[in-house]
């Protein structure tokens, strides 16, 4: 091992503990280790100043292909603009979306529509959890629906917590469905070349049968918690109207549409050929033009801390990956699958989903992606089965525990502050099972029919 590789290892070990103690901002901590990356392995080991402009990868941007691919390889290594591009566009169209009150008004409505009964709302949020975080982040989706639940949960008399924990790890499964869906995915699909239809045949396939195992068995934990003190009320109006939550009916509008303008260019980017980059860019383009006023407003809340984590972490990776240290980690995991596939698929599943339950799954899986093209390299398993097993095992395993996931963390805060705080026994006992219920089904799935 090299002396770039030794202090390449340093660095990361370093940032993933500070990423874990939370003693500092994880943006601050994975912008100034990239620096280090940058001036210490490529700079002062390999004095390579061509592996430190690869590594920043601005030439990317100015490439065609990278706004309008036509088949060729997708760019590897160093900071992945498409991904930081599209995640930023998606952000501004979310923020859009939020400033008319479109999730707030569908939420009600959905509780309006089954009259306000708790089990059914229990189910509908669910479903609409699952399906929103297909497309929308789901620290999005858990935020707005979090607030409605304890909202209801008030006029309604139920317990909020057997809810809310159920959302959370809807919308975490929602999110591994789709790769826009969760951060992960839209590494491992920017940087493997996959579409959002490669994603939603193969682990939205695992994630539908998921879900449905899912429903079952939170109704079953959950339906006698939230039948305790539950009440319907007999005189809906004296709730408020879904239309009370819409702030800007025209902005409502137009925000729909631009909604599902970006689903409909995800769904169909492998047929134009235009990048999840371009579509990022367009979308919060057309977001900010039909914005007027309210430009500044969403420009302030989009999260610029996760953009900025996301930048620096590339740079740390890309010094795992230049100096060899991604392909020793490749050849370890092969002695210890002893060349079989199937030992091989069952250790990235639970290895990432359990690596997932207690750190930030998106450099978990950042580093993970060059690992499974050199173990693809090297023991001739395709690509797919490795992509597949690798978003399933950090999509999921995230829900087990309270910090697993972002989703985990804000629909747990929004609880606790409304006075329903959620310890570690009570959300692991009913998370964890679930969470391993949903790894042996990919587990079996993935087997059974890719291998």
């Amino acid at each position: 091992m090299t002396a770039a590789s030794i202090v390449a290892i340093i660095i990361f070990v370093a940032m993933f503990i500070l990423i874990i103690t939370e003693k500092i901002e994880k943006q601050i901590t994975t912008l100034c280790c990239g620096a280090l990356t940058l001036i210490f392995v490529f700079g002062v080991c390999l004095r390579d100043l061509g592996a430190i402009w690869d590594t920043i990868n601005l030439s990317a941007i100015v490439n065609p292909e990278f706004w309008h691919s036509t088949g060729a390889e997708a760019e590897s290594g160093g900071i992945d603009w498409s991904t930081i591009l599209f995640l930023a566009g998606m952000m501004i169209m979310v923020e859009g979306m939020a400033r008319v009150g479109f999730f707030r008004w569908l939420c009600m409505l959905i509780a309006k529509l089954v009259h306000y009964k708790t089990i059914p709302i229990f189910i509908a949020f669910m479903c609409m959890s699952f399906v929103l975080a297909m497309f929308i982040d789901s620290i999005t989706v858990i935020l707005f629906l979090a607030s409605i639940t304890i909202e209801l949960a008030r006029l309604l008399k139920f317990p909020p917590v057997p809810m809310i924990l159920a959302e959370i790890f809807c919308a975490n499964l929602g999110g591994s469905a789709t790769m826009c869906g969760d951060p992960p995915n839209i590494i491992i699909g920017t940087q493997l070349g996959y579409t959002f239809t490669d994603f939603i045949t193969h682990t939205g396939l695992i994630a539908i049968i998921s879900f449905a195992f899912i429903l079952v068995y939170f109704y079953l934990v959950m339906h006698k918690e939230l039948s305790v003190n539950s009440v319907s009320p007999e005189d809906f109006s004296n709730l408020p109207s879904p239309s009370s939550a819409i702030t800007d009916k025209t902005g409502f509008i137009i925000n729909t549409i631009i909604f599902i303008a970006a689903v409909v260019l995800l769904v169909t980017h492998a047929t134009t050929h235009l990048t999840v980059a371009f579509i990022g860019v367009a979308v919060a383009a057309v977001t900010l033009i039909t914005s007027g006023k309210h430009i500044p407003e969403i420009l302030k809340k989009v999260d610029y801390k996760t953009l900025l984590f996301f930048t620096g972490l590339f740079v740390v990776v890309a010094g795992l990956e230049k100096t060899g240290v991604l392909e020793i980690i490749a050849k370890f995991i092969q002695n210890i699958s002893g060349g079989n596939i199937y030992l091989m698929v069952a250790i990235i599943i639970w290895i990432s989903a359990i690596a997932s339950a207690f750190i930030d799954n998106i450099p978990f899986a950042a580093t993970m992606v060059p690992v499974i093209k050199a173990l693809s390299a090297t023991t001739g398993v395709h690509i797919d089965v490795l992509a597949w097993s690798l978003a399933m095992g950090t999509d999921v395993g995230g829900s087990a525990t309270p910090i697993g996931a972002s989703a985990n963390v804000v629909g747990t805060s929004a609880a606790a502050k409304a006075g329903h705080p959620i310890g570690w026994g009570k959300y692991c006992k009913k998370m964890a099972p679930a969470t391993i219920i949903v790894l042996v089904i990919s587990t079996i799935f993935i087997c059974a029919f890719y291998l």
